[in-house]
């Protein structure tokens, strides 16, 4: 195990992640909240090891067991959630404790899209792994070792060098998701509650570029090079193509959900919480039900305005400085990819603020929206520590880019090298 410039931030993401996501679902928590406790925890635990791992098989075992919990929150969920929406029961009409009939209306509602998109997501992520488990029994046989850093000093033929980086293709391009096998998210992201997608949008879709920045690039530099310009189209698609599929969604999750896959950074969790604000006011996530909340809801609407504009990589803002560190890069290596690339930040003003302007702007709408609360104190909690991070990233990143200099230049020296 260890911790350099590349695994440091993913360990403190997940540590500052997991106390945020038992603060969203607090309310929820009347029944069954040690255990959904514990399943946030557990995942805390697999998640840090999965960043510590220097050893293939244990980053394999930890890689995989990260869907357990996950896993068991989605499919509990299609049990549980939507019985918490009508708990009549007695013959006056009486609101009663739903302890019983929790998981009854889960069961007799929406359960099959729920227990669909389970396991859907249990499907894609767990047969896309076990290329990675073959490829690692292929190593295993040829070296005789799985440590990493032995490896990092071990030369592959340039054919096995190709066979073993399709192998951890195949795992690690479901986790991020890549085009064409990002099918599964936007149903996961719809069906989970908050919590989850926050886990989801934060550290899990974060494992597979994690996975290629420290196992794919070093171990087989030959075949990075060789499949560089699949990677280059395969990446221009998806920012372009999702984008304009995000400009077609109707449901509030969906049109995060795909403007995950365009671009992933800290700006996308918070709008995941701003759709969770939304949702457990109003029951429903569908956009034309949405209108005026700027009247009724005045500080939710100035933080949905900051993040939408940060969303949009507004100068100050943490993803203006990631997307121009990336389209600096692209430019020196390809100028065409990096102009496709480019047209993923137009795109997305596009959608961010017709959002922002159906969901706050325009004329209230009584007829399907009845009650309105601002944020309470419990929520302002939480949006506090990702404005400051925004603005931080945004305005003085050189704190996190030094830290992570030495691991990235040994990473490009290790493939220059080869």
């Amino acid at each position: 195990m260890g911790l350099d410039g590349l695994s440091l931030f993913f360990v403190i993401l997940t540590t500052f992640l997991i106390p945020i996501c038992i603060l969203v679902g607090w309310s929820g928590m009347r029944s069954n909240g040690k255990e959904y406790i514990i399943a946030f925890l557990i995942c805390e635990f697999l998640m840090i090891a999965v960043f510590c791992m220097l050893d293939l098989l244990l980053f394999y075992v930890f890689f995989e067991s990260v869907l357990i919990p996950m896993f068991s929150k989605g499919a509990r969920e299609a049990f549980g959630r939507r019985g918490s929406l009508v708990r009549q029961h007695s013959i006056s009409g009486r609101t009663t404790e739903p302890h019983i009939f929790f998981w009854w209306e889960g069961v007799w509602g929406s359960r099959q899209r729920k227990i669909k998109a389970a396991y859907q997501f249990f499907l894609y992520t767990l047969i896309g792994s076990v290329f990675m488990l073959l490829a690692i029994l292929l190593i295993l046989l040829q070296t005789g070792t799985t440590d990493l850093q032995i490896l990092l000093t071990t030369e592959f033929s340039e054919r096995r060098q190709i066979l073993l980086w399709i192998a951890f293709f195949a795992s690690f391009a479901v986790k991020v998701p890549m085009v064409p096998v990002h099918i599964w998210l936007p149903e996961a992201h719809v069906e989970a509650p908050t919590a989850g997608s926050v886990i989801l949008a934060g550290i899990l879709l974060k494992l597979g570029t994690y996975g290629f920045l420290r196992f794919s690039i070093p171990m087989f530099p030959e075949a990075t090079l060789c499949f560089t310009p699949f990677i280059y189209t395969l990446g221009a698609i998806a920012i372009i193509y999702t984008s304009l599929t995000t400009l077609r969604q109707i449901d509030l999750k969906k049109i995060i959900a795909y403007s995950s896959v365009a671009h992933m950074n800290l700006v996308t969790i918070a709008l995941f919480l701003c759709v969770g604000v939304l949702y457990d006011r109003h029951k429903t996530r569908l956009v034309r039900y949405y209108g005026g909340l700027v009247s009724t809801m005045p500080n939710f609407s100035t933080i949905f305005l900051f993040f939408t504009l940060a969303n949009m990589s507004l100068p100050g803002t943490s993803s203006f400085i990631g997307e121009f560190l990336i389209l600096v890069g692209a430019f020196q290596r390809n100028s065409l990819v990096a102009t496709l690339a480019a047209l993923g930040m137009i795109l997305g003003a596009a959608y961010s603020l017709w959002l922002y302007n159906r969901v706050v702007s325009g004329n209230l709408k009584p007829d399907f929206l009845h009650q309105f609360s601002d944020l309470n104190g419990r929520e302002v909690f939480i949006f506090l520590p990702f404005l400051v991070g925004v603005v931080w990233m945004g305005i003085y990143p050189k704190v996190f880019l030094d830290c992570m200099h030495t691991s990235v230049s040994n990473l490009v020296q290790h493939g220059q090298f080869h």
